[in-house]
């Protein structure tokens, strides 16, 4: 139990599997005082509903000393309007560690408002500077699980094979 804030997701429960097949540092890794660690990142409001944001290995970035977070930076480029979809990933920069990148799926015919210098720009001007987009890649969908969640390791990986 927990206020009102954002953290990981612990659950604990009789359905809760009880560790990996002969992997016991895995397990005790993945356990804290008999909570499963989700590495789901989540939100609970004042009224006690929980709100999923994201995993919390892939939704923060290092780049340039800086921690980001790639779920503000999403829901921030979500408020452009040639934007439809949209997942923020860091993928390896010598200078900065990581660059951060924005994967966007675009709202039909206005792709040409997408460049990385254009949205770059109006990113600067809703966010800080540092958090805006290096890179813009557009894609026609973005890579989902069965749950629907976007899988960003799949994302990160075809993105690394591309250079």
């Amino acid at each position: 139990d927990v206020d009102a804030g954002q953290g990981e997701l612990l659950v604990r429960g009789p359905s809760v599997f009880k560790g990996y097949w002969r992997r016991p540092e895995a397990t005790e890794s993945a356990f804290d005082s008999g909570w499963f660690l989700t590495g789901d990142r989540a939100e609970r409001d004042a009224t006690g509903a929980v709100r999923l944001l994201g995993r919390t290995s892939v939704d923060i970035l290092k780049s340039g000393g800086e921690k980001l977070s790639a779920l503000e930076i999403e829901e921030t480029l979500r408020e452009h309007a040639a934007v439809r979809e949209v997942a923020v990933v860091g993928l390896p920069d010598e200078t900065w560690g990581q660059r951060v990148v924005a994967v966007i799926v675009p709202e039909p015919g206005r792709e040409a408002e997408l460049t990385t210098e254009a949205l770059r720009a109006w990113s600067k001007e809703r966010m800080a500077p540092y958090k805006a987009p290096r890179e813009v890649i557009l894609l026609p969908a973005l890579p989902r699980n069965a749950l629907g969640k976007v899988v960003k390791p799949e994302l990160i990986a075809s993105l690394e094979a591309r250079t």
